[in-house]
């Protein structure tokens, strides 16, 4: 009787598990419509029987899984920036010197929202066009990126590598520069003047003096 318990309970759990992994993966395709989309007719011409129509699920499927379309904008917007997330993690899972991190550090986040940028049209796209939503989207993420600077420039001060008084302070303004050069560094990218991008990326992390100690 216990076997068959068992076995029953775990023949329920995997059933749930399945079911999750497929809702995954159409909740996952459906965002990513909705965000083709928002890119070519922007949020505001886009309709939700335009999104339930190029998924191919229908209005009844759409509805299952998002009440509007600010919801399924604002889940384009989460899985944008998930991809940030995810190659900034990448780097911090790397075994580099502090120097040769935050250098590392600094060119994936200028080159993965450049990748963003060029995937939803441009800076002044209709895609970026609620800058409000995409703000505070960010906001969640600024704050993790914080502790992820902090985290190289306090191994950075620890090895004598970096010369820093207050490392938390320090982090906050060294991403508020990064995101404040995001736009020229992207839209030089576009422009295919690598030459520029470098001086963006030079004046950034080795300072204007060309100082290498931070």
């Amino acid at each position: 009787m216990c076997e068959r318990f068992f076995y029953y309970i775990c023949t329920i759990l995997i059933d749930l598990c399945i079911n999750h992994v497929k809702m995954s993966k159409t909740r996952g395709m459906l965002v990513e419509v909705a965000r083709q989309l928002f890119a070519q007719k922007g949020v505001v011409e886009t309709t939700m029987n335009d999104i339930a129509t190029a998924s191919g699920k229908g209005r009844r499927t759409l509805y299952t899984y998002f009440r509007s379309k600010e919801e399924i904008y604002k889940a384009c917007i989460d899985s944008e920036l998930m991809i940030v997330t995810t190659a900034l993690q990448g780097v911090m899972k790397q075994e580099l010197e502090p120097k040769e991190k935050l250098e590392e550090y600094i060119r994936a986040h200028f080159d993965v929202y450049r990748n963003i940028v060029i995937r939803n049209g441009n800076l002044h796209g209709v895609f970026f066009q609620d800058m409000l939503e995409v703000d505070k989207v960010r906001n969640k993420l600024d704050k993790r990126e914080i502790v992820m600077i902090n985290q190289i420039l306090e191994d950075g001060v620890k090895k004598g590598i970096f010369i820093i008084s207050d490392i938390k302070r320090f982090a906050q303004i060294l991403l508020f520069a990064i995101k404040g050069l995001e736009a020229p560094y992207t839209r030089e990218n576009i422009r295919g003047n690598k030459e520029r991008n470098q001086q963006i990326f030079d004046f950034l992390f080795f300072g204007l003096m060309g100082n290498e100690k931070i």
